[in-house]
C-alpha cells in the first residue's frame, strides 16, 4: 500500500481534522443547551464549566487548523496552473475538472462554495467560545444569548457539512495526489 504526501495530508485536513471537528458538533450543543435547561447556573469554578471552555477552545482551534491547512497547503495544489502544452491533467485537478463539462460544476459551484462559505466555521466557533468563555454561567439568564451561541454553532455545523461534502465529492473527481510516496505495507 502506498499513498502520496498529498493524498496524506489531504486526507489529514479532511477526514482527520474536519471530521474530528464534525464529531465534536454534538457534545457543543448538548452542552451550551444543558447550561440554561435544567435551570440551574453553573459556577464558573465548577470542573465541568472549566472542561467545556476547553472544549469550545479546542473545537476553535481545530476549525482554524481545518481551514486553513485546506487553503494554504490543500488549496494551491488544488488551483496548479500547468505548463504550456500539458495534455496530462490530472497532477491540476482544478483543470481537469473545467477540461470536461461534465464535472466543471463540480469546481463552478462546488468549489466556489466551499471556498467561501469554510471560512464562517471558525470565525463562527471563535465567537461560540469567547461567548460562552465570557458569560458561561450567565447563559442561563439571557435566553437570547443562548439562542445565538446555539444558533451560530449550528450554522457552523452546516458550513462545515457543505465544506466537507463537496471536498470529498470533489476528490473524488479530481484529486490532490502527487508528491513523494510513502509505503504503508508491502514493497515499493
Amino acid at each position: 500500500m502506498v499513498i502520496s504526501v498529498r493524498d496524506l495530508i489531504t486526507l489529514l485536513h479532511g477526514m482527520g481534522f474536519g471530521a474530528l471537528f464534525m464529531l465534536a458538533f454534538s457534545g457543543a450543543i448538548g452542552v451550551i443547551y444543558a447550561t440554561a435547561a435544567s435551570g440551574g447556573i453553573w459556577p464558573a469554578s465548577s470542573p465541568h464549566y472549566k472542561l467545556f471552555r476547553f472544549y469550545l477552545l479546542s473545537m476553535s482551534a481545530l476549525a482554524w487548523i481545518t481551514v486553513l491547512s485546506g487553503t494554504y497547503i490543500v488549496y494551491p495544489w488544488y488551483r496548479a496552473v500547468a505548463p504550456a502544452g500539458t495534455t496530462d491533467l490530472t497532477r491540476y485537478p482544478r483543470l481537469l475538472l473545467l477540461s470536461n463539462p461534465m464535472t466543471a460544476g463540480w469546481h463552478e459551484f462546488g468549489m466556489e462554495w466551499k471556498e467561501h462559505v469554510s471560512w464562517f466555521t471558525p470565525i463562527a466557533m471563535t465567537m461560540v467560545a469567547v461567548v460562552f468563555i465570557t458569560y458561561g454561567p450567565n447563559i442561563a439568564r439571557h435566553r437570547q444569548m443562548r439562542n445565538a451561541i446555539l444558533g451560530f454553532t449550528a450554522a457552523a455545523f452546516l458550513a462545515t457539512l457543505v465544506s466537507g461534502v463537496f471536498g470529498a465529492l470533489i476528490n473524488v473527481h479530481a484529486p490532490t495526489s502527487g508528491g513523494p510516496e510513502i509505503v504503508l505495507m508491502g514493497h515499493k
